[in-house]
């Protein structure tokens, strides 16, 4: 696997990485807190990505062509509220910039199954992207967030660490179709276009 070229991510302005946060195991698959992961995977799948366990990088890689651009998609192996080791070693071993790196997760602020796609910007208190600010040292990066609803009867852990109900099921399966497409946008055309199409007006 060669490494991406930096200097080439900066100067076309291209996004060379799409991180999908989650929790590993087959426990946390279908949880709220992994539509990040979900995303991350089905767009190696529409892309033909093959991912692979790099225990150095404590994630699953793979890196492909998208819109005739080289692309590494990351799914870290640490837990949620470590994802920022697994991130920072990706970005250090491939020299991509940060600003070249979409982060997608989920987002209990937002409704569910609505997208926003932001070039930077706080951690709104999402534990895996904090995580991720701290070990690249900046907030200087995009992320795409996919609104999972929040029901303010329940504890924030418990919400996120739970199920999706039959009715939420099919509304967040659109939701990470669209998702998937978006991260293709962005790649494509940029970030600025693509929060042009994605983000609710």
């Amino acid at each position: 696997m060669g490494r991406v070229s930096a200097k080439k991510a900066m100067d076309t302005d291209a996004i060379s990485m799409i991180v999908g946060l989650g929790n590993p195991g087959s426990s946390y698959a279908q949880t709220r807190h992994n539509v990040g992961y979900r995303v991350a995977m089905r767009f190696s799948e529409r892309h033909s990505i093959r991912l692979r366990r790099k225990r150095k990088l404590k994630s699953h890689v793979g890196v492909g062509e998208v819109a005739g651009k080289q692309v590494v998609v990351v799914l870290p192996t640490t837990f949620m509220n470590r994802s920022g080791e697994a991130v920072a070693s990706a970005v250090g071993f491939y020299g991509v910039h940060p600003k070249d790196v979409l982060v997608i997760l989920d987002d209990v602020h937002l409704p569910l199954g609505r997208l926003r796609i932001r070039s930077k910007g706080s951690d709104g208190g999402h534990n895996g992207l904090r995580s991720v600010t701290a070990w690249l040292g900046t907030a200087d990066f995009p992320r795409l967030r996919v609104g999972v609803g929040r029901e303010e009867s329940n504890s924030l852990t418990d919400f996120v660490l739970g199920g999706f109900s039959q009715e939420e099921k099919e509304v967040i399966d659109g939701a990470v179709e669209r998702a998937v497409e978006a991260a293709k946008d962005v790649v494509a055309d940029g970030v600025a276009n693509a929060m042009n199409r994605y983000n609710p007006a």
